[in-house]
């Protein structure tokens, strides 16, 4: 996944999460099981960006 659109899928998550829990609450475990997708792409993108600078 290339990093232009690995930042359009964080964002996209950031808002369905952002959206669910101004519906729920923060402890909804649809928004947890959103912010544990999020954590994991926004992980994948700190990688991606570390292992782009080490090649530098």
């Amino acid at each position: 996944m290339d990093k232009q659109s690995l930042l359009k899928d964080i964002e996209a998550h950031r808002r369905k999460m952002v959206s669910q829990a101004s519906h729920s609450s923060l402890s909804n475990e649809k928004v947890i099981i959103l912010s544990k997708k999020l954590d994991n792409l926004l992980n994948k993108y700190d990688r991606l960006i570390k292992n782009s600078s080490n090649s530098l």
